[in-house]
Formats: structure tokens, sequence, C-alpha cells
């Protein structure tokens, strides 16, 4: 049928635009849905393939007791942490150590490693390069020292007790008491005619006085004076004397069991003036730095126990877990923790900025939390957290 009228015509022209128009627009709807189902498959696919396609490259250093090698093999809180968190997640990883802090993080940032685990404080500075985990240990800075207890610094700690304000004045007391107690002497035996003072006359007759006032002090009097009152006197003075040696082998003996129990170091405000190691690119480095103490900076805190054991440093500042492992272990005898722990900061797991890791660690680490692993590992290494 042909259709002669422009109005009919018309019409159903524009019924055929309007079903080739409805019938692209569903066209394009279905194409859409069809391409953001196959962009969240594989969205899916890429956040999943990582865990599963190859193994995590991790990244360590060694530092006891987080991470030690042991036999040619790797382990430690640190370690074994990080392999219950791959059984968790059913992955496999390859580890590989880094000399420094420095390096681990530079391995990290640069994507030579997947994520870095060890003893890495979480700082605010370093979260602006890199995401950390939910936190793995608490723990803070602390103060390490040669042993105070082997007396190696008892000669210096008699001249500091000597030097003491407190015992030069203690000195010019009994000096002044000597002095008025010898003339008190001298002049009561001057005439007496079996007084100890043979010469009535001041010089030398003071000396004389003065040398028994002076051993009579030290309980070494060789002879008394003669007349009723200088008796008297003289016991006064002999008794004070007992006193004045008591008193001085209290303070001496008190003085130098606490040197050896603290020494001169007793928390972070006696460390401005001392010489103090540490490690490079380490947060103790940077509180050290920032509160003007003169440091030593090594590449292994290895290096820092022996530069103390050398006296080549006065005191090593670290991560108080680790330098309580060494004065326990290898240190044992040799060195000692002083002072609490100031500093406090916690230790996680690094990753690059927005990593696809960093989600499934967190929810295995809360799961090994939960089911009592996490607290086994950690008796192990430190003992009851109680």
């Amino acid at each position: 049928m042909v259709l002669t009228n422009p109005a009919s015509r018309r019409h159903v022209v524009s019924q055929y635009l309007i079903s080739v128009l409805a019938v692209l627009f569903i066209s394009l709807n279905l194409v859409r849905v069809q391409a953001q189902t196959v962009t969240s498959a594989a969205s899916s696919t890429q956040a999943s393939t990582p865990l599963s396609s190859r193994p995590l490259r991790v990244a360590t250093r060694l530092i006891p007791p987080f991470v030690v090698q042991e036999q040619g093999s790797l382990t430690g809180f640190s370690t074994e942490l990080w392999q219950s968190i791959a059984k968790q997640l059913k992955l496999k990883s390859k580890t590989s150590v880094s000399p420094t802090m420095p390096d681990l993080l530079a391995q990290v940032k640069s994507g030579r490693a997947d994520l870095g685990i060890a003893a890495i404080s979480i700082t605010a500075d370093r979260d602006k390069d890199f995401d950390f985990s939910q936190p793995i240990y608490d723990s803070g800075l602390q103060i390490l020292v040669r042993d105070q207890s082997s007396g190696s610094n008892t000669m210096p700690g008699i001249l500091t007790l000597l030097l003491s304000p407190i015992m030069l004045q203690f000195a010019g007391i009994i000096l002044l008491l000597s002095l008025v107690m010898a003339h008190v002497v001298w002049f009561l035996e001057r005439n007496h005619p079996q007084g100890i003072i043979e010469n009535k006359a001041y010089f030398p007759g003071i000396f004389k006085a003065l040398w028994w006032s002076a051993g009579t002090l030290g309980a070494q009097a060789d002879e008394m004076p003669k007349s009723g009152v200088g008796r008297f006197i003289a016991i006064v003075w002999m008794f004070t004397g007992i006193a004045f040696v008591a008193y001085f082998t209290a303070a001496v003996t008190s003085s130098l069991t606490v040197q050896q129990l603290q020494g001169d170091i007793r928390g972070p405000d006696d460390l401005p003036g001392k010489r103090v190691a540490t490690t490079q690119g380490s947060t103790s480095a940077q509180y050290l730095h920032g509160h003007g103490v003169q440091v030593q900076e090594v590449t292994q805190i290895t290096q820092a126990y022996e530069a103390l054991l050398k006296k080549q440093v006065d005191a090593v500042v670290f991560d108080a877990p680790v330098l309580l492992y060494y004065a326990a272990h290898e240190g044992s005898g040799k060195v000692q923790v002083i002072g609490s722990v100031f500093r406090k900061e916690d230790y996680g797991i690094i990753f690059q900025q927005n990593s696809p890791y960093r989600k499934s660690v967190n929810n295995a680490l809360l799961a090994l939390k939960e089911n009592g692993t996490y607290d086994k590992l950690y008796n192990k290494w430190f003992g009851d957290k109680s």
C-alpha cells in the first residue's frame, strides 16, 4: 500500500524514528551495564590477584628480638607474626633483609617491596609517605649504659663525693670546730705543770693543740689533757669524732651504692653533654637531635653496643624492647637498662600509599589477636603481658 497522504507519511516516519531511538537507548544501557560488570570484575580480580598470583615481597632488617637470624634462617617476633599473617591469608612471600631502616623504607617506597615489617615506628612524618597497618607492638625509647656494679668508677665516685658542696661544707665545719677545740685545750693546758702543751707560747703551742684535736677527732689521740676541764672537753670531743667517722663512712657508702646503681645518667634529662649512640634514620636519632644531645649515628645497633662497651660513648638510646633483649642476653653482666620508657610509640607493618594489601593484612592481624595467636607470639618473645 502506497501512502499518498503527506500526514500519514510523516506519522509513519516519526514512529520509525522513535523505534530506532528506543532501540539505541536500550542498547546503550545494556552496554553500560555490561561495562560496569566487567570493570567491577576486573577490579575484584586485580585486588585479589596480587595476594595469590605471586609471592609478596617483604622487606625486613635484623633487629633482635623482632627479627633474628639463626642458622641461616629468620625468626623473631615480627618474622613469626608475618608468617602467621601469611598463613591466615593463604599466600606466599619472599623476604629480603635490608641493612638499615632507611634502606628498608626506600625499598617499600620505590615498590621493590610490597611491605615492610621489623620494628618500624609509626610516626607522623612517615605517615605522609606510607600507609601503616594497625599497631603490632607498643614500644618507646629507653637508655642503655655500662653495668655500674663492676666498681670501675669507685675512685671517681669518691673524688666526686669529697668535692661535693655538702661534703665541703661539712669539712669546713669540722675544721672550724677543730680550731676552736685546739685553742681551748691550749688555753687550759699551757699552764698545767704536766699538761700536754709543753711550750706556753702561742707558737708552736697551738700547733701541738691542733695536732691533738685532729688526732682525737680520728680516735687516734695518744695522750689526754691533765686538767679536769680539759679531760671533760676531750671526752666530748672524742664522742664527736666517733660520730664524724660514722657519718663520713655512711655518706661514702651510700653515695657509691647509688652511683653503682644509677651512674651519672638516670634518665633522658641527663643525656645533654653526654656521648650517645643510636642508629641512622631512627626515631631515637630524631629525638636526640631535637634535644641537643651529642649523637653518634651508626648503621647497625650492634655497632652502638660495641661503642658503649669500648667506652667510646656514654650511653645508647634506642627502642626499649631491643635494649632489654640485648641486656638480658648478649650484654648480660656488661650493660644495664636504666630509667623508664619515654617517647612512647607503636610499631606497624608499612606499605606504599593506597596499597591493596593493607586491608587484607589488617583483617588477618585482627583475626590473630582474636584467636590468641598474637598473644602466644608475644609471650614467647617478651614474656607474659600481665
